[in-house]
């Protein structure tokens, strides 16, 4: 028999996930209360709750931002990170989970939920942190739990395994029976279960279910095997060593059962992980980390707050950091501790020092970012990031418009703090246009981004739909002249050019050439005829920049005296533009190369989704990797993109998502470009007047 495992010691980072609405936030309430430290259980509902305690969380009753408690068990230091389970706010369990010890993924026996349930554990898998799955609400349950986990397996790449059987009572769930210590409990309101017989009438049903674990832990333990082979009763200690290391190296998902709400089964889920959970050692192993060497940590958020300035709230992986000491980031930013607390929601407890192992929020590290792992300067740079936390690619976007133009500087420093804390809002600013746009990954994403501008940061911005990057081209070749005279005293301007203007394929760009013959134009004007034609191209007579055009300057004359550079420019923007007037101006549209990802049984939503924006479908096949999901390929013009999260996110229970890349541009004639022309014109006209044209 291998020897046993020691039980893990010192300060340990727990994330709680799971879909939206599962119940994460009451959990770490129950969690609080039973550990002592707070006195009652809040409610989410009634806005008393330690965590979801920010304006927006309160005002959309749900999660939006990662919560964070400190507490104690039984003489260990436990921080729970209470992670968002909306599909739009991932981004901070992304950033968190690398450096957590383990995980409790919070669920409930709704086949609705499954995808969202198979989303969270795939990013759980693809870093291999151990996890355990609590079904909640199990007061409330229908089914079977046999049926339960039945459903639930799918969502899973690794084996659930019932850690638990409940005990039921016309109907309802009274207590439980747990597999590993043959001891039956009786859920009591609010405080831990008491330890009961096991009710003679559930023996055959806990031996045979016990036998089904036992089968499962045996897949990875020999002489487990051969003891149930020969029908001998393992002694439990190797039970659970062997419940210890398969959890640890991610062979099984343990499921235990309770009710958050009511506190039941939260002792036996806090025990199961103290006993059997991995710590800071088992951590460092998986990513990598020496056992020795200077101090290391990794930062798993950013904050900034009113009075306190910017807060980064870190895992020390090794050795200890102390008040005032100076760090030294990957990408080699340094700057000198400003504080050090332990955080039990928006409240913090200062200490002196941060040792390996804990999760603590350091003051005033202005250099380092959210993902980034730092130690202290005198150990040197850390060579490389302990685990890469990357942003989801945003799907929805708005155009911005401060309400007072005196807060534009303002908006860009707010803004840049605000993707410091959530890397996976995107802030760009079209050069031409002046357009300010922020793009994050959902629609509620970037309302609690808005509101966080306005109430912390006192920016109030107007949104619109964004500009879509409409060209124009043109549909024949055309030969013109142009010519610049003016005369005003003094030298005066003279440029003349003749050019040869012909459509190109698509995506050929612009090019220009000269076939100039016996000096007609000096060479030394070459280059300005060029820039002249380039000056007619930004804006077309349709309004939009022109591509995929070739200009040719075949002819003109100059004059000694008063040609020059910007007369010859001139004269080859006004022949340019007389050339795209003539030559079937066309309107392009972006089409983007869009690949869709949904549940298999959502897919026909998808496809009519898709064929409603003028979609064209290329195809559908599984994802890859992903069991009963499906992705959709198809084609589909930029302006057709807007809302299309929306209606995927309601049409999947909250779970579909999209990629999307340009493809080409495509002609768009009739009425429809006519409105968009009609449409270009009047923004332009209402942006002139705005701006006091």
């Amino acid at each position: 028999m291998p020897d046993r495992i020691a039980r893990v010691k010192g300060p340990r980072l727990i994330a709680l996930v799971g879909p939206f609405q599962s119940g994460k936030t009451t959990l770490l309430e129950s969690i609080l209360v039973r550990t002592g430290a707070i006195a009652r259980q809040g409610s989410v509902r009634e806005g008393s709750s330690i965590g979801d305690a920010s304006p927006e969380a309160r005002s959309h009753a749900m999660s939006v931002e990662m919560n964070v408690a400190a507490t104690d068990y039984l003489g260990d230091r436990y921080v729970f990170v209470d992670c968002p389970g909306s599909v739009e706010f991932l981004q901070d369990m992304r950033a968190t989970i690398a450096a957590c010890d383990a995980a409790i993924v919070v669920c409930e026996a709704d086949q609705r939920k499954i995808p969202a349930l198979q989303l969270i554990l795939r990013e759980l898998e693809d870093i291999g942190l151990p996890r355990m799955l609590f079904l909640n609400k199990i007061d409330q349950a229908t089914a079977r739990v046999r049926e339960t986990l039945a459903l639930l397996q799918p969502a899973s790449r690794t084996p659930l395994l019932l850690r638990q059987i409940p005990i039921w009572q016309n109907d309802i769930a009274t207590g439980f029976i747990d597999l590993a210590l043959e001891r039956a409990f009786v859920y009591r309101e609010h405080a831990p279960s008491a330890i009961v017989d096991v009710p003679a009438g559930e023996l055959p049903r806990e031996k045979e279910a016990r036998y089904s674990m036992l089968e499962r832990l045996a897949d990875y333990d020999d002489s487990l095997m051969e003891e149930l082979i020969s029908d001998i009763e393992p002694p439990r200690d190797q039970v659970f060593d062997d419940l210890t290391r398969e959890l640890r190296d991610g062979l099984v998902v343990p499921l235990m059962i309770g009710s958050a709400e009511r506190g039941n089964g939260v002792t036996r889920l806090l025990k199961a992980l103290r006993h059997e959970g991995p710590g800071i050692v088992e951590t460092r192993k998986r990513l990598g980390v020496e056992e020795t060497g200077p101090a290391l940590a990794h930062a798993l958020r950013t904050m900034h707050t009113a009075h306190g300035g910017k807060i980064t709230l870190a895992r020390v992986l090794r050795g200890s950091f102390s008040d005032n000491a100076t760090v030294i980031g990957a990408h080699g930013g340094e700057d000198r501790i400003g504080s050090i607390a332990q955080l039990v929601g928006a409240s913090s407890v200062k200490q002196p020092r941060a040792e390996a192992g804990e999760t603590v929020a350091f003051g005033r590290l202005d250099h380092i970012a959210t993902g980034e792992t730092f130690g202290e300067s005198k150990g040197g740079r850390p060579k490389r990031a302990v685990a890469e936390a990357k942003g989801a690619e945003p799907v929805h976007a708005l155009a911005l418009h401060v309400k007072d133009r005196k807060d534009e500087v303002k908006l860009a420093a707010a803004l840049h703090k605000l993707i410091e804390e959530d890397p996976s809002l995107a802030f760009t600013q079209d050069q031409a246009s002046g357009e300010m746009k922020l793009a994050g990954q959902g629609e509620m994403h970037l309302r609690v981004a808005l509101e966080r501008l306005a109430a912390r940061f006192g920016v109030a911005v107007e949104t619109v739909k964004p500009l879509v990057a409409w060209r124009e081209s043109i549909r024949h070749g055309v030969s013109v002249r142009g010519r610049h005279k003016k005369q005003s005293g003094g030298h005066g301007q003279f440029g003349d050019v003749a050019l040869e203007v012909r459509p190109l394929d698509r995506g050929a760009g612009y090019q220009f050439g000269e076939s100039v013959h016996g000096g007609s134009v000096p060479k030394q004007y070459f280059s300005s005829v060029e820039a002249g034609c380039r000056d007619a191209c930004a804006k077309g007579p349709l309004g939009f920049p022109v591509v995929d055009v070739a200009a040719t300057l075949t002819d003109g004359s100059y004059h000694t005296v008063d040609s020059s550079d910007m007369a010859f420019r001139t004269a080859a923007r006004i022949g340019m533009s007389e050339a795209l007037e003539k030559a079937g101006p066309v309107l392009l549209e972006p089409v983007l190369a869009v690949k869709i990802h949904v549940p298999s049984e959502a897919m026909s939503r998808a496809t009519g989704l898709a064929t409603a924006r003028r979609g064209q479908i290329l195809g559908f096949d599984g994802r890859a990797g992903w069991e009963g999901w499906e992705t959709l390929d198809a084609l589909i013009p930029e302006s057709e993109m807007e809302g299309l999260i929306v209606e995927l996110r309601s049409a999947t229970a909250g779970v579909g998502s999209y990629t999307a890349a340009f493809d080409h541009l495509a002609e768009l004639s009739g009425k429809a470009a006519d409105a968009v022309v009609a449409a270009h014109g009047a923004h332009r006209n209402g942006a002139g007047q705005a701006n006091g044209h």
